[in-house]
Parts: structure tokens; C-alpha cells; sequence
């Protein structure tokens, strides 16, 4: 990976695993329709301008309006809606986790839109220790409201490891500020109504509000333009791989700002999904060629010579000087 590729990952690594504290704080005092409005309205504030200014933003629409409409509503629409809904009954630290089986679920998605790769031993063992984490994690919650709340996170899951592979395959040529400001600027429109029919009776507290600012400027807007950059860098699966390091920034960002618990069955379930995403997305060995170069035997070559030199015509001689 080039050195742009390491500087994207490690940005991504880092932005994408705050979201989680932020949703926390400000899902407690706002509905999550009111985050993911006020999430996809500051970015698309900052990015339309600049998506404008480029010029074809229009015809870009036009022509790639079915994949850009199906990107919207897989990666942002949905999946914000339903992590931030998650989010007012699980732990960030929790959802963090559960966000970092994107990688598994990725290799899926991905046979599923046609790639052949042979998956091998190894990648198939992967996504069973990714899943056993995941199983470790979830089944402590499986009661109550948190049953709903951890298949919200799932779908969450399924959303992220399918967009990209939309966004690398039919939307590769589409210039990153004219697919995302259109995309944040839809989700606005889609969630101002349920934003403000929920829109809360009384000033929310500064920590709330800062955490709405920096999940639109942040956690958007800089994390989407990098996370499209990084798609295009390394491939849309090796992408993904940016979940490995957001659950450890979300458990050490709940732990420290607020007060989360890093228990044992969180220590193990990471070390699963860790493990199992390394192993589902390494890259299969190749396969060795079993049909090996013929060689004409020695002897063979002995009892027919060398072949005999070709002799070369005046004109010819002539045409090789020339």
C-alpha cells in the first residue's frame, strides 16, 4: 500500500471510531432522526458548495442517479438510522465492536456480486472465528429491547460491507464531492420531516450539540471525502479493514469519557473478530501452475542439430542496412 494509502487508513481508522461516543451523548437528549438530520445537514452544507463549484454535478445525477440512489440509502440512511437507534440501549463500546464484523460480512457481500475468488481454508475459518466473536458479544443482550437494538447493529453491518462494493463498481468514475454532497444533501431531505416532528422542547446541552457539529463536520463530511479517496486507493474490500481499528478507539473512547466498562466478554469477542477479520480478508495464496513447461529432451536436440542459418538475399541485406 502506497504511503497516501497507510495516511487514509490511519485517518479513517481514527474518524471513524469516535462516531460512536458522539451518537451516545447526543442520542440521549435528541431523537435519531434529529442526529441523522442534523449529521447529514451540516455535511451536506459544507460539501454541495464544492461538489457545485467542480461543475457536472447535474450530469453526474443524470447518468448515475440508480447506483448514487442505492449508495444513499445502503450507507447512510439506513445505517445511520439504525446505529444511532441501537445506540440508546447498547454501550458505544458494544456497537463499536459489533461495526467491526463489516470486514466478514464483506467477503460475502462481495461473492455475492459476483467475485470468484477462491475463499481457501483460511478466509473460511476467519469468518467463523469473526462470527463466534460476534456470538460472544451478543448473546449477554439478547433480552429485552437489546435483541432489537443488536439486529439494528447488524443491519448496520450488512450496510457498510455492501456500499462500498456499489461505490467501486458502478460509481468509480464519479468524482468523490459529486457523490457524497448529493447523497448527504437526499438523507436531509428524507429526515427533516421525522427531525422535526421529534425536534426536542428545550435547548440541548453543549455536550450534545458539539457532538452533533462534530459528527456533521468530522465524522461526515472529512470522513466520507477520505473514505471514497481510500476506496479508490486500495479496492473497496481492503477498505473495510479500517474496521479493525475503530472498535479499539471506540472502547478506549467510552471508557474514558464515559465511564464504559471493558469487561472480560468485550476483551474476548475482540480478539475474535480481530483475529477472524485478519483472516477473512487476507488475500488467498496462488495457485501453484500444474502443468509444468515441456522441455524437449537433450538427446532429441543432439540428433537434430542446430537449425541450419538462414542465407540472406542481396535485397534483404540492403533492407536491414536501411
Amino acid at each position: 500500500m502506497t504511503a497516501r494509502g497507510w495516511f487514509l487508513f490511519s485517518l479513517m481508522g481514527v474518524i471513524w471510531g469516535v462516531p460512536y461516543l458522539m451518537i451516545k451523548v447526543a442520542v440521549d437528549e435528541v431523537s435519531p432522526s434529529t442526529v441523522v438530520f442534523a449529521r447529514c445537514a451540516v455535511g451536506a452544507v459544507l460539501l454541495l458548495p464544492l461538489a457545485i463549484r467542480q461543475g457536472g454535478l447535474w450530469l453526474t445525477i443524470r447518468t448515475h442517479w440508480r447506483p448514487m440512489l442505492a449508495f444513499a440509502c445502503i450507507e447512510i440512511m439506513g445505517p445511520w438510522f439504525t446505529l444511532t437507534d441501537a445506540e440508546r440501549h447498547l454501550s458505544s463500546s458494544t456497537a463499536g465492536l459489533l461495526i467491526a464484523g463489516v470486514p466478514i460480512v464483506g467477503v460475502v457481500a462481495a461473492r455475492c456480486f459476483g467475485d470468484t475468488e477462491h475463499l481457501g481454508a483460511r478466509r473460511v475459518t476467519g469468518l467463523l472465528i469473526g462470527l463466534a466473536g460476534v456470538g460472544v458479544l451478543t448473546v449477554p443482550h439478547l433480552t429485552g429491547g437489546d435483541a432489537r437494538s443488536l439486529a439494528e447493529v447488524l443491519l448496520t453491518v450488512v450496510g457498510y460491507a455492501t456500499a462500498p462494493l456499489i461505490a467501486a463498481r458502478r460509481l468509480k468514475d464519479v468524482p468523490t464531492l459529486q457523490l457524497i454532497a448529493p447523497c448527504l444533501t437526499l438523507a436531509t431531505l428524507v429526515y427533516a420531516p421525522a427531525a422535526a416532528a421529534t425536534w426536542p422542547t428545550s435547548m440541548p446541552s453543549t455536550n450534545a450539540l458539539l457532538s452533533l457539529l462534530a459528527l456533521g463536520v468530522l465524522c461526515t463530511a472529512v470522513a466520507f471525502v477520505a473514505f471514497l479517496e481510500l476506496i479508490k486507493e486500495v479496492g473497496p474490500t481492503r477498505s473495510t479493514v479500517i474496521t479493525y481499528v475503530n472498535p479499539a478507539v471506540a472502547v478506549a473512547a467510552g471508557a474514558l469519557f464515559l465511564d464504559e466498562p471493558f469487561t472480560a466478554t468485550i476483551a474476548i469477542s475482540f480478539a475474535l473478530i480481530l483475529t477472524g477479520s485478519v483472516l477473512a480478508t487476507l488475500a488467498s495464496p496462488p495457485k501453484a501452475s500444474t502443468a509444468p513447461t515441456p522441455v524437449r529432451p537433450a538427446r532429441q536436440w543432439l540428433r537434430r542439430g542446430p537449425a541450419p542459418a538462414q542465407a540472406i538475399s542481396p535485397e534483404r541485406d540492403e533492407a536491414g542496412a536501411r
